[in-house]
């Protein structure tokens, strides 16, 4: 009955469906558990490609059962959109195999709105959400204001609760935003049909799951965003509004702690971020144009490009103490394939003096500069490579490096896009 949690280890897009998708042959049940479709995860499937932003990474295995969790916030028109998509390629998602948690927090339009307002109003602060309205749910949630999966189900509550929070937010959007309000008539005649709809998937999640761990069946928990951008421990205010780290998945899908056996970290062979905030390893020279176009890094949820530099393994590290991690899975290490000469950033300089931890003043970390080791290249084609032995001499000095200086074991070398593209070098269950 071994739980296992996959996390990112940096600023999120970390290659985390391929490998959810790898351990989910592991396992029963795959468990989302925090995030909104602010996340995007890319699966690649015999030359076939699938994103998916609220959908479990699993969800393409027809004898799992996927969950979304109360951790999550949920827009229903998207996750209608992503079934509907998989049907036409001939792939039925029914309730026996998803099911959303009836107290998971639902997206509503105002919370777009809301979004997208607050970013234009603050121009060149603007944080660079992806204007899903993910934040502004979370704040309702937190604010004890929010709409879940179970008010959406019972039409009398939903309307109360449209009506009134309606009043609140079509006076900021008017008042503050300058921008246009809302009509609660259209919002709750396409909520009502989405209901309808999605009303079959409903269920109590951590129930389940018990049932399940009594069963002595494997459960996967999927994170989505990456390390640093938690809410509590990433460059904030430049994050997410949830808690992508490894002790959410007690809160965001009813399991206890003690539960879970192994975490493991995804990190990305160099490292990428999207929108605004520090980046100390940050590359805006040939390197860095090589590591956006070979790794096609723009992102799946807003097609924007990535910030793109070498591998930081300080916040590595930071990861793998902040969630536990017990093992890592590098990631992308086919896109280093042809650069003469590699850097890993193994520390931080902050005015004169060494450091190998995170600031937490942001104005401390954008003062940073990355203390690097350099390692040789390599130009050989690595995709055909299933064990370490058959990589190149470079680059398994590269894996062994990360492993050493992250302080943690590799358990997955992933070596192209494609499921099959994978060294395994450990078990995690």
């Amino acid at each position: 009955m071994p739980n296992v949690v996959v996390i990112g280890t940096q600023w999120g897009d970390e290659g985390k469906g391929k490998i959810v998708d790898l351990l989910t042959s592991q396992a029963q049940h795959i468990v989302r558990f925090q995030g909104g479709n602010n996340a995007g995860h890319t699966l690649v499937v015999k030359g076939d490609k699938y994103i998916f932003h609220l959908l479990p990474s699993g969800i393409l295995h027809q004898d799992k059962v996927c969950y979304i969790g109360n951790g999550v916030v949920v827009d229903p028109l998207v996750l209608i959109e992503e079934l509907d998509r998989l049907a036409q390629k001939g792939i039925q998602v029914g309730p026996e195999h998803l099911v959303i948690s009836q107290r998971a927090h639902i997206i509503m339009p105002y919370h777009q709105a809301l979004d997208n307002a607050k970013e234009k109003k603050a121009g060149g602060a603007a944080i660079g959400t992806t204007g899903r309205g993910i934040g502004p749910c979370y704040m309702d949630k937190v604010g004890r204001v929010g709409i879940r999966f179970i008010d959406l189900l019972h039409p009398a509550v939903f309307k109360e609760r449209v009506l009134a929070n309606l009043e609140e937010k079509n006076f900021l959007l008017k008042e503050y935003y300058q921008t246009e309000t809302l009509d609660p008539g259209p919002i709750i005649e396409s909520y009502s049909a989405a209901a309808e709809r999605l009303a079959p998937y409903g269920g109590n999640v951590p129930l389940a799951l018990e049932q399940a761990q009594r069963s002595g069946d494997n459960i996967l928990f999927e994170g989505a965003q990456g390390t640093h951008l938690d809410i509590d421990h990433g460059t904030y205010p430049y994050v997410t509004s949830s808690n992508p780290v490894a002790g959410s998945v007690s809160a965001g899908a009813g399991v206890g702690p003690t539960r879970i056996k192994s975490v493991v970290g995804l990190v990305k062979a160099y490292t990428t971020r999207v929108g605004g905030g520090p980046f100390v390893t940050e590359l805006e020279d040939e390197n860095g144009m090589h590591l956006q176009k070979v790794g096609n890094e723009y992102g799946s949820t807003t097609g924007r490009p990535r910030r793109c530099g070498w591998l930081d393994l300080v916040a590595v590290a930071e990861a793998v103490r902040l969630s536990g991690i017990t093992s890592l899975a590098l990631t992308k290490l086919d896109v280093l394939t042809g650069l003469e000469k590699l850097k890993i950033c193994t520390a931080y300089e902050l005015d004169g003096r060494e450091i190998r931890h995170m600031p937490p003043l942001l104005e401390d970390l954008a003062r940073c500069k990355p203390v690097y080791k350099t390692i040789s290249g390599w130009n050989e084609d690595i995709s055909k490579a299933r064990e370490i032995a058959a990589l190149p001499p470079a680059a398994r000095d590269f894996v062994q490096t990360v492993e050493d200086l992250a302080g943690c074991p590799i358990s997955h070398v992933s070596v192209g896009p494609d499921r099959d593209e994978t060294i395994v070098t450990g078990e995690v269950y």
